[in-house]
């Protein structure tokens, strides 16, 4: 019998495991597959770290996560497992590289994007090892109900199939019961003896969840102040656009109160050093877009406000789970404007262009690479015929362009471009295009129902995740509005 316990102090440096993981890597070692629902930073990553060096043969990790790959298998190295990762982000050289030591079975720990299997260098590596275990990480994007649907995912039944279906597991920190079932079905898993769905630390009844009315940036800059004077301690300010954050932050600035940011605008050095600066409790406010958080394990997080308002419960949840991961009380607020409705509906439909857009950007930076590289963006902004500042559909077809191969950039010089391939047609299907706008417009819906509704704000979102609860939690505005 494998000793998890030994390999976890010995290898991962750890004394003891938390909630679920051990008897989820005890069923994966005895080949079991498995759904995991686990907030992040609770985990989940362990559940197939540690199996991955007492299997035999390769553990492969799909994820979307381009920008945590490299810090993740940084951390294990460091450990000294013998992982690597693969995807867009590295040169070609670094790919041949990377396509050699698989090809030798030099690792034991592989993380990849879904949109890799279409490379046949990949495939050709891969082939000449034996996968003994396959993880998905943010499994939700597999299903087309789910907040952020990738179509390289749906093809996961077959990746399975051509590795040998080995045993599988699913990770993810939300997802609806519909979703939970898309997710098995997509992958060929059924549930029941040979495949376990596990549900752990959704219930959160340390989280204070409130929703506060406030029209413009003005008044959510007052309700921010009072509400940091009145939880003091480390605190999260999330938006959904980079432009408030901005406006925000410069306020901020005016008014002499020390915080730092993240976003996708920052280059990633600072990026990095500002996250470390927060999570190491060198300043207690951090600015952030939705990618903050994701694979950080900070437990004593204080408060969570939204400056903006979620697309989604699925996405509200989430980021509201990194409060309080120390179970001592944290609050959370949404400052809810009406006028974030439009906002988050612009934003859903420009983080979605349409297949025609995209295949009209691959087309123009095919035909004018030199003139993107003396003008960058703004030239093909300007040929696409917009002006709106916020409207940034097109670096959004340039990042899909890059995710699926047809485009290469390098990171120091993003106007310099390189024609790959044209995007797949599969890619730029109008129906699922039509269908992912109006799931991700009714899943908003359902988040502003919630913000207006008067029931007990964890009630209504357990129940929404279809997790059965009688009990209110009797400490949101709601709750104690009624006790009043």
């Amino acid at each position: 019998m494998l000793d998890i316990n030994l390999e976890l102090k010995n290898k991962f440096k750890l004394n003891e495991f938390r909630g679920l993981q051990a008897p989820v890597i005890e069923g994966v070692l005895a080949q079991e597959s498995a759904l995991i629902i686990m907030p992040t930073g609770m985990g989940k990553s362990l559940c197939y770290q540690l199996p991955s060096q007492l299997l035999p043969g390769l553990t492969l990790v799909i994820s979307p996560l381009i920008a945590l790959m490299k810090d993740q298998v940084d951390k294990v190295k460091g450990l000294g497992l013998r992982a690597g990762y693969i995807n867009s982000s590295l040169s070609g050289h670094e790919k041949n590289k990377a396509y050699n030591k698989l090809s030798q079975k030099e690792y034991k720990l592989l993380y990849v994007t879904p949109e890799r299997f279409r490379n046949k260098e990949f495939l050709a590596a891969l082939k000449k090892n034996t996968v003994s275990l396959l993880a998905v990480d943010e499994a939700h994007c597999i299903s087309e109900w789910g907040h952020d649907f990738r179509p390289d995912y749906t093809k996961l039944k077959e990746i399975r199939a051509t590795i040998g279906n080995p045993t599988t597991i699913a990770l993810t920190a939300t997802a609806t019961p519909e979703v939970q079932e898309d997710i098995l079905n997509q992958l060929g898993l059924v549930e029941g003896k040979a495949c376990k769905k596990y549900v752990y630390g959704f219930e959160r009844a340390n989280l204070k969840l409130n929703v506060q009315d406030v029209y413009g940036l003005d008044q959510k800059i007052q309700a921010s102040m009072m509400l940091l004077n009145a939880n003091p301690g480390s605190t999260i300010i999330y938006f959904s656009l980079i432009d408030t954050l901005k406006k925000f932050s410069h306020n901020l600035d005016k008014l002499n109160v020390e915080h730092t940011v993240y976003h996708g605008q920052l280059k990633d050095n600072y990026r990095k050093s500002n996250q470390e600066a927060f999570l190491n409790g060198e300043i207690d406010l951090i600015l952030a877009t939705p990618a903050f958080g994701l694979g950080v394990d900070k437990r004593d997080i204080r408060q969570v406000l939204h400056a903006e308002t979620p697309g989604s419960i699925e996405a509200y949840y989430q980021e509201v789970g990194r409060a309080g991961r120390d179970g001592l009380p944290s609050s959370c607020t949404l400052l809810f404007d009406e006028d974030d409705i439009t906002i988050q509906m612009d934003f859903l439909k420009w983080s979605s262009p349409d297949p025609g857009f995209i295949e009209h950007v691959y087309d123009l930076v095919d035909q004018y690479g030199l003139r993107i590289k003396s003008e960058g963006v703004d030239f093909l902004r300007e040929k696409m015929n917009f002006y709106n500042r916020r409207d940034f559909r097109v670096e959004t077809a340039l990042n899909l362009l890059e995710r699926w191969e047809c485009i290469s950039r390098l990171q120091h010089k993003p106007n310099e471009i390189t024609v790959i391939a044209p995007p797949p047609r599969d890619f730029l299907n109008k129906d699922r295009h039509k269908n992912k706008l109006k799931s991700q417009n009714e899943k908003l819906l359902s988040m502003v129902q919630w913000a207006k509704s008067d029931e007990c704000r964890l009630q209504s979102i357990y129940s929404y995740f279809d997790f059965q609860t009688s009990d209110v939690c009797g400490h949101c505005d709601n709750c104690q509005k009624g006790a009043v």
